[in-house]
């Protein structure tokens, strides 16, 4: 049994609480725990992430967020540089499976986040269950 942390940026409430729902039961449905907390956006997930990891109470991590297409160039950067600093952890040994979303428009978000659709929340998850066991057994 692991212990997980489900990092939430908690901009788009009700497609996150749809995204930590599909997280929370692969996690559980695999016999993990985990613990969730909530930043208040998508740049602040990968620091977390990090000063987390250095506290050394988890196994693996779970990035959960929503980033929709706006009118501005804002959208580019914070979906981009979220992407960019969980590569980094990623790739610095830190298991994370990355559940933020960028979408065009709100609908898209939708299907993805429902764990009844495209459950992208489970994804991460999985994905993060499975760095996890990839980062033990090459670990020297």
């Amino acid at each position: 049994m692991a212990h997980f942390l489900i990092v939430e940026a908690r901009f788009y409430a009700h497609l996150n609480d749809m995204l930590v729902a599909g997280a929370r039961a692969a996690l559980e449905d695999a016999g993990h725990t985990c613990e969730i907390v909530t930043v208040p956006g998508a740049l602040e997930v990968p620091g977390t992430i990090a000063l987390a990891a250095d506290a050394g109470r988890f196994d693996s991590f779970v990035a959960i967020g929503v980033v929709i297409r706006g009118e501005t160039y804002h959208f580019e950067i914070v979906a981009g540089e979220s992407a960019r600093a969980i590569m980094a952890l990623t790739m610095d040994g830190i298991a994370i499976g990355n559940g933020i979303l960028t979408t065009e428009n709100e609908a898209q978000a939708l299907v993805r986040a429902d764990p009844a659709q495209k459950n992208k929340g489970g994804e991460a998850a999985q994905a993060a269950m499975r760095l996890m066991e990839l980062q033990e057994a090459y670990r020297v």
